[in-house]
């Protein structure tokens, strides 16, 4: 059946089918006691592996090794604090100040530029954020970052794709590379802890934005944009330093805009906003004082003693910190920027929700930045193997430039990369005969659990490929030999239980939002039978008629077939 049915509709055949299974995997409802049951292993397994990262934590305190990281914390907690993460340590409580009264600078001049002159709101931006540059860098570093735009912008007149795309990776790579960055980093005077983390954020950011101007100004008709347009799109203070990624079409309509109106309820989703993010901050806080998951993972021999509980749980809960750490940093900038009236690309996907690498992105701004210039733009519709292998190798080609060229980083863009087109592969393999005639035999439900089961083995690859970027190669190898190995086939096999019923609550959240983003039609009401007007006897025609109609006997396949 369904090879004439692809030999009658062809590709576009594939795609319906294609689209009808997905709609089945995605919407497809499970009892709701199975649900019951998934949140109860869930819980209990979280509880369970808490305790042993807990005990760990509790029982060491005191290592040399812990000597360096954990220190004293809150007094009337009596506990000491994990500040391995020296990025969040400056963030939230040295720099905290700093940080807060240059975006409140901004906050105040942007609200009075948009009550009285919305028109130029895009300007004044611009130089608050130059201001502010200069008296935290210094005038060297606003010379750095205006000699790279100056030169982008240059280049970007000449209209030429690849040669834009050349200019700004070799321009990016001079931030990645010795003997360049010790050469630029010299221009910049001033020492201070947050320095280098200021240093490299703006100008990495900064040539990332350049080369968006370029290539948008490639993509221009009539003309080109302005090099005050580039200044003005470079200099936003929220975006500067940490990010986001806006493209700058995107920026440029969003900022330009002097028609300054807001939805119902759209202040009380921001102030909500941002009492959330405070909130996760203070959370993340009592948590680094009772489990140092931070630190733990950088002791080779106390990982070595702990449990395959506290092991596991140690390298999800690592993904599932750097994860709330993005979404804190870019929620507060991304906060300060809708009081702007700008629309910013949203915090990163929760590690918790990943179990394709289709989804897999860290930044959202890069991850758009990424699909728009350059996957999309070689992979086309994605339909092919070799356009999408090739469209997935630069971008994580570029991706590995932009994270800072390493084998590690090396290693976790081949795995990621290899992960993207095994998805694509399999995807097709399974839109052949006979697994298209198995799926649409079993059910709906059945189907959604046969997929949970090939998702869980996704998801813990998604895992270990993260934990070796976000930690190091020694503990990726310790959590996957102790998951595969040694913990086989109890440890393996609970692991893996845990996450299937993980996966089926995600899916079973992705399915309520695809009901409220593409709701069923509802079925029209059966048409009510038109009532029989008995034939007069003065009309033989219709009496004969009649009588052979109901004389005719009615085919029982046909009616099952109407």
């Amino acid at each position: 059946m369904f090879k004439w049915i692809f030999q009658y509709l062809g590709y576009g055949g594939i795609a319906v089918l294609k689209v009808v299974l997905h709609t089945m995997g995605v919407k497809a409802a499970l009892p709701r006691y199975e649900l019951y049951f998934y949140n109860v292993v869930l819980c209990m397994a979280m509880l369970w592996a808490a305790r042993w990262i807990f005990d760990v934590s509790s029982s060491n305190s005191n290592r040399k090794t812990f000597k360096s990281s954990v220190q004293p914390g809150w007094y009337y907690s009596g506990r000491k604090m994990d500040t391995a993460d020296v990025e969040w340590m400056m963030w939230f409580s040295t720099f905290r100040e700093h940080i807060i009264f240059a975006l409140s600078g901004h906050v105040i001049f942007a609200k009075i530029c948009s009550l009285l002159a919305p028109q130029y709101r895009s300007l004044v931006f611009m130089v608050y954020g130059m201001l502010a540059v200069f008296s935290s860098m210094g005038w060297a570093y606003v010379t750095l970052i205006l000699s790279h735009c100056v030169l982008l912008y240059s280049i970007s007149l000449v209209k030429l794709r690849w040669l834009c795309f050349v200019a700004g990776l070799t321009t990016l790579a001079t931030f990645k590379m010795e003997p360049f960055i010790s050469w630029q980093a010299g221009f910049v005077t001033g020492n201070f802890d947050l320095r280098p983390l200021l240093f490299y954020g703006g100008c990495g950011f900064t040539i990332m934005r350049c080369m968006s101007f370029a290539l948008e100004n490639c993509e221009k008709k009539d003309g080109n944009y302005s090099i005050l347009e580039l200044l003005k799109y470079n200099f936003y203070l929220p975006f500067f330093y940490f990010g986001p990624i806006m493209t700058f079409d995107k920026f440029c309509i969003q900022a330009n805009n002097p028609n300054l109106t807001r939805k119902d309820g759209e202040m009380w989703n921001i102030s909500l906003q941002g009492l959330l993010h405070l909130g996760v901050i203070m959370i993340v806080a009592v948590l680094l004082h009772f489990m140092y998951i931070l630190t733990i993972p950088s002791d080779m021999k106390l990982l070595k003693n702990i449990s395959d509980w506290a092991l596991v749980g140690l390298a999800y809960l690592n993904l599932v910190y750097d994860w709330v750490k993005a979404a804190v940093m870019f929620g507060v900038i991304n906060t300060i920027s809708r009081l702007d009236h700008m629309d910013p690309p949203k915090p990163p996907k929760c590690i918790t929700m990943l179990y394709v690498f289709s989804e897999t992105h860290f930044d959202r701004g890069i991850n758009d930045f990424l699909c728009k210039y350059v996957y999309n733009y070689l992979g086309g519709k994605h339909d092919n193997v070799l356009d999408e292998l090739i469209a997935s190798l630069c971008t994580f080609g570029i991706a590995a430039l932009w994270l800072g060229p390493g084998w590690v980083v090396f290693i976790w863009a081949f795995l990621n990369c290899f992960g993207l087109n095994f998805e694509l592969w399999t995807a097709r393999f399974f839109t052949m005969e006979p697994f298209i005639s198995i799926e649409m035999a079993i059910s709906e439900s059945m189907s959604r659990r046969i997929r949970a089961v090939f998702n869980t083995f996704n998801f813990w690859t998604i895992v270990l490929y993260n934990v070796l970027a976000l930690n190091s190669l020694e503990f990726a190898k310790l959590v996957a030999k102790r998951l595969l190995l040694k913990g086989f086939p109890f440890t393996t096999i609970t692991v893996l239980f845990v996450t299937y019923c993980l996966i089926q609550l995600i899916k079973e959240r992705e399915r309520r939002q695809a009901l409220i983003d593409d709701p069923d039609p509802i079925p029209p009401p059966a048409p009510t039978p038109a009532p029989t007007v008995a034939p007069t006897p003065t009309d033989p025609s219709t009496t004969q008629t009649d009588g052979a109609a109901a004389a005719q006997p009615v085919d029982p396949n046909k009616q099952k077939a109407e």
